[in-house]
């Protein structure tokens, strides 16, 4: 399968050229468009783990219940976009590790990818990002996508890396993590900050440039309330 990805880092889409027999899953919402020749099977396992696991990707960790999976019949081209504008990454997998993707960045994936729901630990729960992370093992094409654009970060064994809860997309299971809260309370509650990721190398961490929590919160205050009855004054 060969791909591209265009219109980063603020409107990237990816587009997939399959050949005859080449299959690739992605949440639901995520295609833009096809060429004829392409048949869509909607399933609750393709991602790995079967019901079970279509349960707690949907429950746990935020994403579709569902999954489509995209296999060509003949030489055929799919494209996808994520639901916020920004950047997607192209991230080869390695059988022998895995990678934790934050909820709503991973969009597709191809071959022996399996998305599963873990742990993030009892302090995620005051954070943005809720309880649970994907956990992405196996061998083939992961693609995930920013809020904004996105930037990779490679720790060398024992450096540490510090960010905000809702920056972070995704980082090599292998590394040390810990969320703890930012500075003492004084600086949580009067700088604007809450929770942050300290991860320790050996590994890689992607960021985004922008926080949907953020976002949310930035824009809460120009939304009409039930009692004023409809238009929103920017004036």
């Amino acid at each position: 399968m060969q791909h591209s990805i265009d219109y980063g880092p603020a409107f990237a889409m990816l587009t997939c050229n399959l050949d005859p027999g080449d299959s690739i899953v992605a949440e639901g919402g995520a295609m833009v468009s096809m060429t004829p020749g392409i048949d869509v099977v909607t399933s609750a396992g393709a991602a790995g783990g079967g019901i079970k696991g279509a349960l707690k990707r949907s429950v746990l960790g935020g994403e579709s219940f569902f999954m489509n999976t995209f296999t060509a019949q003949h030489p055929s081209q799919v494209s996808f976009a994520p639901y916020a504008p920004g950047d997607i990454f192209h991230h080869p997998m390695d059988p022998t590790g895995g990678l934790m993707v934050v909820s709503g960045c991973y969009m597709a994936s191809d071959g022996q990818v399996t998305v599963d729901t873990k742990w993030g630990g009892a302090k995620t729960f005051f954070s943005s990002q809720g309880l649970f992370l994907l956990h992405v093992t196996g061998g083939g094409n992961l693609f995930f996508s920013s809020y904004g654009a996105m930037r990779r970060i490679d720790l060398a064994e024992g450096q540490q890396f510090t960010v905000d809860t809702g920056h972070i997309i995704a980082f090599h299971d292998s590394m040390g993590y810990q969320v703890r809260k930012f500075g003492n309370w004084k600086s949580t509650i009067l700088g604007g900050e809450g929770l942050v990721v300290e991860l320790t190398g050996p590994g890689s961490v992607w960021i985004q440039t922008r926080s949907v929590a953020e976002f949310a919160r930035f824009i809460i205050p120009f939304l009409p309330s039930p009692q004023s009855g409809g238009g929103v004054s920017l004036g």
